[in-house]
């Protein structure tokens, strides 16, 4: 047995995080002596080396403890995954140093081969192996799943693009992807389908009462307004799905610079609406 401060002092965890662990049950002490001193043995430790694992990976406290307290938790599973994950992380970080290297060389280095996401696409297609059934359920076949998953590869410079600028990195956008994917697998669409029309004509009503006065200014009082009604909209629509941590000003940046946001408002909207919007949206993420 060791004593909370032996445990600190081994792992580097401070007594304070300990003890946080305990009074939020992620990690309970083996013992409590009858003077209140916390206990550890061997199994808490490699609890603990698990929590740790998670972290490294960006998991939120939240996360692992429901992970962990799945009772269909497999360890062993869990540590190749981990394993994964990281080596993962790792080439990625590699390609990224070696970019910077390049650049700090003063090297013009246009090359986004560093953000390549093939890697990803592996993890993803992991499902296939250890869901086929619902797999076929959801989807139909398993070919349905590999045209998917090819579609996602011809696209993959603006989905990395993407998913670092909204997520804040490729691995929380790999978690966001992994758990949306579980959870579609599981449950289903997250907005059944008879809902969808509703869904897109609440959208449309709300985009037009933004873009109603185009010659107003996208900060003014009443703009913002429809903006913050239109995002909360979509908020509400998404609730059950991680949209990133950077959802909304890569969204903003979206209308105002990628050719195919600005055609579509600009043509639905008017001239120029795209650019509203997106002005509108940062408008109330600075307000």
């Amino acid at each position: 047995m060791m004593t909370v401060k032996q445990v600190s002092s081994l792992t580097g965890v401070s007594v304070r995080t300990l003890q946080f662990y305990d009074e939020i049950g992620l990690l309970r002490p083996t013992q409590t002596t009858a003077a209140g001193y916390r206990l550890y043995d061997a199994g808490a430790l490699e609890t603990l080396q698990q929590i740790l694992f998670f972290k490294e990976l960006d998991f939120t406290l939240k996360e692992i403890r429901a992970i962990m307290e799945n009772p269909h938790f497999d360890k062993t599973a869990a540590l190749a995954k981990q394993r994964e994950l990281i080596t993962l992380k790792r080439d990625r970080l590699n390609g990224l140093l070696g970019l910077l290297d390049k650049l700090l060389k003063g090297e013009a280095h246009m090359n986004f081969k560093e953000f390549d996401m093939s890697e990803y696409y592996r993890v993803l297609g992991n499902f296939k192996k250890t869901h086929p059934d619902e797999i076929v359920a959801r989807l139909g076949s398993l070919d349905r799943f590999d045209e998917m998953l090819a579609d996602m590869k011809t696209r993959g410079d603006g989905i990395a693009a993407g998913a670092a600028a909204q997520y804040g990195s490729l691995e929380n956008y790999t978690r966001a992807m992994e758990r949306s994917f579980e959870d579609f697998l599981q449950k289903g669409p997250a907005v059944a389908p008879e809902e969808v029309p509703g869904l897109m004509e609440r959208t449309e009503a709300l985009t037009k009462a933004l873009t109603a006065d185009l010659a107003k200014s996208p900060a003014a009082p009443e703009v913002r307004k429809a903006a913050r009604a239109l995002m909360e909209f979509t908020e509400a629509c998404g609730r059950s799905v991680d949209m990133g941590e950077n959802f909304w000003p890569a969204t903003a940046e979206r209308y105002l610079s990628d050719p195919v946001y600005i055609q579509v408002n600009d043509r639905k909207y008017g001239p120029g609406a795209s650019r509203f919007i997106g002005l509108a949206i940062r408008a109330c993420l600075e307000a």
